[in-house]
């Protein structure tokens, strides 16, 4: 959530003119389909998810990773979709909010992830510009720009990505992620890749 906060104010002081909504300040649960519901009820003109990731099975592995809705294209990227899914379990009525989606079921996850996304090439653009700004910005390991059927991307109508900023199951990336430079440098990477999007957008 810091990341996330960070970013915030960096919109907030260097761009007055762009409002920031964020579908929380505090740390609790808020449902992912309440989160797209914000941003859509709000006429959002992006929508950017920030995570942590985890790998407790190879805690070598480490880096950015930045997802946009589409296609699963391994058992790899399933595995992160299934696990960030999960959480819709603590939410009372999911099985309605969700058009009755098993969070436990890699079927579902297939379904989901054909569903059409009219912004998928807003969303694949801004993804890349992320990716590029973690690596020479941040100086982060950037593992690419992937296509996955998150659910909080799902209902979102609008371009819309998922940020995972780097690796709880990495110590040495744990420890980058919890100092307030780590986080700085992560929301600093973001808010450049935001401009640059923005200013390519207004170009059109």
């Amino acid at each position: 959530m810091g990341i996330a906060l960070k970013l915030g104010d960096y919109i907030k002081d260097l761009m007055p003119g762009v409002q920031v909504i964020y579908t929380r300040d505090k740390d609790y649960f808020v449902e992912l389909h309440e989160r797209a519901a914000i941003a859509n009820r709000n006429g959002a003109d992006l929508f950017i998810s920030i995570h942590c990731n985890s790998a407790p099975k190879a805690p070598e592995v480490h880096g950015t990773e930045t997802y946009v809705m589409g296609l699963h294209k391994s058992r790899e990227n399933l595995e992160v979709a299934m696990r960030e899914n999960a959480v819709i379990a603590f939410e009372a009525d999911y099985q309605t909010n969700y058009d009755g989606f098993d969070p436990n079921d890699p079927q579902g996850h297939i379904i989901f992830s054909l569903y059409q996304n009219a912004y998928i090439a807003q969303s694949i653009k801004f993804a890349s510009l992320l990716e590029k700004q973690f690596k020479y910005r941040a100086g982060r390991s950037s593992r690419g720009v992937k296509q996955e059927g998150f659910l909080v991307l799902y209902k979102t109508t609008m371009p819309a990505v998922l940020i995972e900023s780097g690796f709880l199951s990495n110590k040495a990336e744990e420890k980058y992620l919890r100092t307030d430079e780590g986080q700085s440098l992560i929301a600093s990477a973001i808010y450049r890749a935001f401009k640059e999007y923005k200013q390519l957008v207004e170009a059109q």
